[in-house]
């Protein structure tokens, strides 16, 4: 496994093993999926930093949602079925309104994903509460995003 970086934030490991509906004729995790493992960690790590569920962190914030704004991945190894595989997840940055999140999956040891996301934490749009505007991210919760 490839260990923290000095300047990491907040982090959370998950365990899941690959399901059948997880991969694609080939027997492969189809890429995509990755991307709705990494967006269910998110919401795992903003549980976890938070202490809330997310409809409770959402109403708690009230926030209309932390939308995604930039992802991306680079795939080193094939994960198949029936494989166990753990995925930490990592701020590695934190904004006035937004954060950055490494996700890495292992896979019997290996970094075989390694994603990245940029979320925007979301209230409601002054002039119009049914549109979202990025809202400062409290400060103590910046805090312990950055690892604090």
């Amino acid at each position: 496994m490839t260990p923290p970086d000095d300047h990491d934030g907040f982090s959370v490991t998950r365990s899941l093993t690959i399901e059948w509906g997880h991969c694609d004729p080939a027997g492969i995790v189809f890429n995509p999926r990755f991307f709705e493992f990494f967006d269910w960690s998110t919401a795992l790590l903003c549980e976890a930093a938070t202490g809330l569920p997310k409809p409770a962190m959402l109403a708690a914030y009230d926030l209309i949602g932390i939308p995604l704004v930039e992802t991306g991945a680079r795939f080193l190894k094939p994960s198949r079925y029936g494989d166990p595989v753990e995925i930490v997840s990592t701020v590695v940055e934190v904004g006035r309104s937004s954060f950055a999140v490494r996700h890495r999956l292992h896979n019997a040891g290996d970094l075989a994903v390694e994603g990245r996301e940029r979320r925007v934490w979301a209230g409601r749009h002054p002039d119009d509460p049914g549109r979202m505007k990025a809202a400062p991210i409290p400060e103590d919760l910046a805090r312990r995003l950055r690892g604090g």
